[in-house]
């Protein structure tokens, strides 16, 4: 019994009949090679490719109708055009590509370049020619440069009443004998310095764009002649130029107050070159905002906080407020507002020194514009880089809209005939009647004025003190003897 069991659940392995593992061995096969081309096949050439292909967006089909044989023809054409072209570009080295604007407008941002682009025309460009490799030309001092390079014409004076009658031509009928005198004259060399310190002060703001003169400011000047009458000798100092608006002075003696915020201003001027010694006990109104800011110094100085170099600069700052108050104290001055002059740069003060022929401060002078011709005195001294600067009072006459913000004259249309050695000795408080006549005396002596033109006559603007009543004769009123009623019993 247990034989027949163990025979009954024992397979045979002699038996004839193969297994089902054995009859399907080509399938396990199968699988291995595939899992091996799975594995192996994206990283071949073809596979790659394959790989490419699948992950590339699909895309559209566009069919387009053929073209006729004229269109088609067309085509062949410019494609012949284009390869000749490119055959063309391919013998010639390619040019380094070049990037250049002119800007018309300021650049909105907050930079000196806006500020100076009112003033003059910038051009720029980028420059991209072949270089080495990166990491050889990142370490090149000549691999990223910026050039910058201002280019200014110095001009040329004008020499001939011709020239000058161009920008006024009432000119040479204002002043007939204007011709005469100019043949005998010659540029000054004032003309020269002038022009040689606008060049001097743009060498050193060069790289500070929003301080470089404007084209305006630089050409403010047409001409300086130094010239002497053949007949009457008398000596004349004329230039053509723009006009500035100054607003300096002050004078107790005839303008007791001033407002507040010129007091207390830190920029307003009270001085001016020509003065003369006071004649009144009236106290210069400026000396009041000039001693607070002494007070204030002083104050400022007595902190423990403030820094010794701060203190350094409160002492040298207060030494000058004294020696300007006791400068207010004794003299008085010229007050823009109410008093005609122009100024002139101060090394043409410092000239006249030692030559005759050129102006000083108190020289009488003809400004003219258009057809008008106005009496003044050279009353002050300015920069050296400047020609062209009025009072308040003179600007306003000119043109109404004058400020020390808005010039009356933007073009080079006014015309300075100055006269040399006629400042009055001693000096004065101005007394416009005498500057009309002296100035129509020195112009009488140049050949006068033509037909038809006559000097301005200034009148005084000072407000005046309220004048006092009148009083009458005393009037002694009546007595009247007053009437006693008789007494009764």
């Amino acid at each position: 019994m247990s034989d027949l069991h163990n025979q009954s659940l024992t397979p045979k392995r002699n038996s004839s009949k193969p297994s089902i593992l054995a009859r399907v061995w080509w399938i396990r096969a199968t699988l291995f090679l595939l899992a091996c081309f799975t594995v192996v096949f994206p990283f071949t050439k073809t596979g790659k490719d394959a790989v490419r292909a699948w992950n590339r967006p699909a895309t559209k089909t566009i069919v387009v109708n053929e073209p006729s044989t004229a269109q088609a023809q067309t085509i062949i054409d410019q494609a012949k055009k284009i390869a000749a072209l490119e055959k063309e570009s391919a013998s010639r080295p390619a040019p380094a590509p070049v990037i250049e604007r002119i800007p018309t407008i300021a650049i909105e941002s907050d930079s000196d370049v806006r500020n100076t682009l009112k003033g003059f025309g910038l051009k720029y460009k980028a420059n991209f020619p072949k270089g080495e490799t990166a990491s050889v030309e990142r370490v090149r001092d000549d691999s990223y440069v910026a050039n910058f390079s201002l280019d200014v014409k110095m001009p040329t004076p004008s020499t001939t009443a011709k020239q000058l009658a161009k920008i006024n031509p009432h000119l040479t009928k204002m002043l007939p004998g204007l011709s005469d005198l100019m043949e005998n004259g010659k540029v000054s060399p004032l003309f020269t310095k002038l022009y040689n310190n606008k060049a001097e002060r743009l060498r050193r703001e060069v790289l500070n764009l929003g301080r470089v003169l404007t084209s305006h400011n630089f050409y403010d000047c047409e001409t300086m002649l130094e010239m002497k009458h053949p007949e009457s000798g008398r000596q004349v100092f004329l230039f053509q130029a723009d006009m500035d608006v100054v607003t300096d002075g002050s004078d107790g003696d005839r303008l007791e107050e001033m407002p507040a915020s010129v007091v207390n201003s830190t920029y307003y001027q009270p001085f001016t070159s020509y003065s003369w010694d006071k004649v009144t006990n009236k106290k210069n109104p400026m000396v009041k905002g000039w001693e607070q800011r002494m007070k204030n110094a002083q104050e400022e100085l007595n902190r423990s906080s403030t820094t010794a170099e701060r203190k350094t600069w409160l002492r040298s700052r207060m030494k000058m407020l004294k020696v300007g108050i006791d400068d207010m104290k004794v003299h008085s001055f010229l007050i823009a507002e109410h008093d005609p002059f122009i100024v002139v740069s101060v090394d043409k003060i410092r000239a006249s020194r030692t030559q005759k022929e050129i102006p000083t401060v108190g020289d009488y002078v003809a400004v003219i514009y258009k057809d008008k011709v106005y009496p003044a005195i050279v009353g002050d001294g300015g920069p050296t880089f400047k020609a062209g600067e009025s009072s308040l009072r003179l600007a306003k006459e000119i043109n109404p809209i004058a400020t020390s913000y808005h010039r009356p004259v933007s073009t080079l249309g006014v015309t300075y005939v100055v006269f040399p050695g006629t400042a009055a000795k001693p000096r004065r408080a101005p007394d416009y009647d005498r500057w009309h006549e002296q100035v129509t005396k020195l112009l009488g002596e140049i050949g006068g004025l033509g037909e038809g033109y006559t000097l301005h006559r200034w009148v005084d603007t000072f407000p005046k003190p309220p004048a006092e009543p009148e009083i009458g004769p005393e009037v002694i009123p009546e007595v009247v003897e007053p009437v006693i009623p008789p007494i009764g019993d």
